[in-house]
């Protein structure tokens, strides 16, 4: 049994298995620069600590006794485990290996995330990708808990210990059924559009995108019906193709494809809508900051 009042070192294993491999006293104190002495002073200190006898030792050889043999292999597993560990540490400060957690807007996933996901991936496999779809005001709160590492948002609405960076800039669309008299070919500006039904993200989860559109509208002297809210594309979309109102949107989260519904980019209004990076300026993730420097 180890004694109570000493602790095992790891200089005292690695001293006992350049010794169990050399079996000779003399060499192995040159391997370890020590002298003789002191390297047979830290092997009885060795054996005091574990209660057993490790070497046999005679004038003519030195060899290991059976617990010095069976002592080998756990001695090897334990300083393994050392180095391993320290290894892996030493890979986390740079940035090597280790987790990213990494809060988005679902609009932010439809074009800009990906590509920047999959090259950041490519750069550094050993860094573990957490993806966390959230609106603004979790993303705000896992920031400021620490279990997100950076947000994108459509808000820059932030406390003063969180860095922001805007990382996209884009255009609104208008979302109307199929069927509707307007199409691209015949629209004007939205204010032919002022005696329909609009469906929004609600102001308390995304209130800068909330206001965008108010301010769009009020360009064109209207304040808008709203008849819906919600937060996800799918359901804003369902909701049209229904022809429960009508939405104005990002541009990069249209679907051309899955609903009947058409689009008409507003490329000739003062107002766009924007995408922030965010995150706690004290944190000290070196994965965060490699993914930082690629935005």
């Amino acid at each position: 049994m180890i004694s109570k009042t000493n602790q095992l070192e790891f200089r005292l294993l690695r001293y006992f298995l350049v010794l169990a491999e050399n079996l000779h006293y003399t060499q192995s104190a040159e391997l370890l620069f020590i002298s003789q002495s002191a390297l047979s002073q830290q092997i009885k200190q060795l054996e005091a600590i574990l209660g057993r006898q490790l070497f046999k030792r005679t004038n003519r050889k030195v060899e290991l006794t059976t617990a010095g043999t069976l002592f080998v292999t756990q001695a090897k597993q334990i300083l393994k485990q050392v180095d391993d560990a320290l290894a892996h540490w030493h890979s986390q400060l740079a940035g090597e290996e280790g987790q990213l957690t990494i809060g988005f807007v679902g609009s932010a996933m439809y074009r800009y995330l990906p590509p920047i996901i999959k090259k950041y991936s490519a750069l550094h496999p050993k860094i573990n990708l957490k993806l966390e779809e959230l609106i603004n005001k979790e993303q705000l709160r896992a920031l400021e808990n620490d279990t997100l590492d950076v947000g994108f948002m459509r808000s820059n609405s932030v406390t003063s210990n969180m860095q922001l960076k805007l990382v996209y800039r884009e255009n609104f669309s208008l979302v109307l059924p199929e069927d509707h008299a307007i199409d691209a070919s015949n629209f004007e500006n939205i204010g032919a559009l002022s005696e329909e039904s609009f469906i929004l993200f609600p102001n308390e989860n995304s209130p800068l995108y909330y206001q965008q559109i108010l301010n769009l509208c009020a360009e064109y002297g209207f304040s808008p019906k709203i008849s819906h809210k919600s937060i996800h594309g799918p359901t804003i979309f369902k909701l049209v193709e229904n022809k429960m109102g009508i939405a104005i949107v990002p541009n990069s989260l249209r679907d051309d494809f899955n609903y009947k519904i058409k689009f008409i980019e507003l490329t000739n209004v003062s107002h766009t809508t924007s995408l922030f990076a965010v995150w706690k300026k004290a944190n000290e993730n070196a994965a965060l900051h490699q993914f930082l420097e690629q935005l």
